[in-house]
């Protein structure tokens, strides 16, 4: 090949624009939108947690983000007006004041009161705790154009629930823990010990589903001694759980045989079931509880969702039992309040990442668009109930939420 043909001429005009002076240009940043957060005092379901901890209040109010919050809010957590005014929050004398914030979170649902001093375009995060609502609920959140969303039903980036999962980890651990107590013949159980000691067979709890709860409850369990069983028609949970506690363990699909036989002898019977959109199916039927023993124990997890007992109903924490057909039943939804400082920051410690990415975007609308996980929570939308299951149980017409961000963009 010639010197001639290796020489390959290269546009005048590509030579030249490179040989051009350049005209200078400024980078231009996306304008933070700063964020106005309210958190109001819980006042139902003997509620002790609060959503945002002072720590996490300091962190949003270095970023340029104004947090109100009603006087008293963190005193069951043990966290003063103090704590909270140090780092850097306002502190006001009524919810009315708290309800002007753009966005309102609460760990738990909104009063209908509280939802009267709501506004248009105002963005609530709480707990959808489906026992508890009414359709009257829906309405009044649709009648405001509320944007609702639920925490329980957030996802993160890898499809797992963080609040469920921070939940779910000291709600296993202290469902046991409640467990034992009610064993005792003060609280009105069948006198047994969770444990086994020398000579005196364990007792027998029966777990349903394989979860987190499950497998911090198993732990908690097997710790003091019990013998544990777990049901679930997920076999890659089954297997998960006992990967991750280490040993071999009783695990069955939710056949009605095998789960009548372990019902009638088992002193401890834990509800775990999760639903990702809508109510826990009922697994246990009136008649398996029946055949229970007198003085067992049903703690039924799930009843924040609806309850996998065909026997349970929400209870409160002043008033946390009932007996039926001889068996105590515990049915709190909000477990985790009693241990509200851990709660309070392990629900901090997750909505804090959130509302720090919501204040780099300028509108929710945006916010939601780019995250499937939030997306996931949210059931109503400027006045359009987004969630089907609820839309079916409360037989209010639903609309897909993401043709009404797409139409708002």
């Amino acid at each position: 090949m010639s010197d001639k043909e290796k020489k390959i001429p290269l546009p005048k005009e590509f030579t030249e624009g490179q040989l051009m002076t350049q005209s200078e240009t400024l980078q231009r940043s996306t304008r933070q939108r700063h964020l106005y957060i309210g958190l109001p005092k819980e006042i139902t379901l003997q509620e002790n947690r609060v959503a945002l901890v002072p720590s996490s209040v300091s962190t949003l109010v270095a970023h340029g983000h104004r947090v109100v919050m009603e006087a008293g809010a963190g005193e069951k957590s043990k966290f003063s007006d103090h704590d909270y005014s140090e780092a850097g929050a306002e502190i006001a004398y009524s919810p009315e004041v708290v309800y002007k914030a753009d966005v309102i979170i609460k760990v738990a649902p909104p009063t209908l009161d509280e939802i009267d001093f709501m506004r248009p375009n105002q963005l609530l995060i709480s707990p959808l705790q489906l026992p508890i609502i009414n359709a009257e609920y829906i309405y009044r959140l649709k009648s405001k154009r509320v944007i609702a969303l639920a925490m329980e039903y957030i996802k993160d980036d890898s499809g797992y629930f963080p609040i469920v999962r921070i939940m779910s980890e000291m709600a296993g651990i202290s469902a046991m823990l409640t467990a034992g107590e009610l064993l005792t013949n003060t609280s009105g159980g069948a006198g047994v010990l969770l444990g086994g000691i020398s000579g005196v067979p364990s007792a027998k709890v029966v777990i349903l589903g394989a979860g987190i709860v499950a497998e911090y409850a198993t732990r908690t369990a097997l710790g003091l001694g019990a013998e544990v069983r777990i049901f679930d028609d997920n076999i890659y949970k089954l297997k998960r759980i006992q990967n991750q506690v280490g040993r071999p363990l009783y695990t069955s699909a939710l056949n009605p045989v095998y789960l009548e036989r372990e019902l009638i002898s088992a002193e401890v019977v834990i509800g775990a079931m999760h639903s990702e959109s809508g109510r826990t199916p009922i697994v246990v039927s009136e008649g398996m509880v029946e055949k229970m023993k007198d003085g067992a124990v049903i703690i039924d997890v799930s009843i924040d969702q609806g309850g996998c007992f065909a026997t349970s109903r929400v209870t409160s924490l002043d008033r946390p039992t009932f007996i039926k057909h001889g068996v105590i039943h515990y049915c709190v939804p909000n477990l985790a309040s009693r241990i509200a400082r851990t709660a309070s920051i392990a629900t901090s410690n997750i909505l804090t990442p959130i509302l720090q990415r919501a204040g780099d975007i300028q509108s929710i609308e945006k916010v939601l668009f780019g995250d499937y996980g939030l997306r996931h929570g949210v059931y109503t939308y400027k006045g359009c109930l987004t969630n089907e299951y609820l839309g079916k149980r409360f037989s209010i017409k639903s609309t897909d939420l993401d043709l009404l961000i797409t139409s708002s963009l």
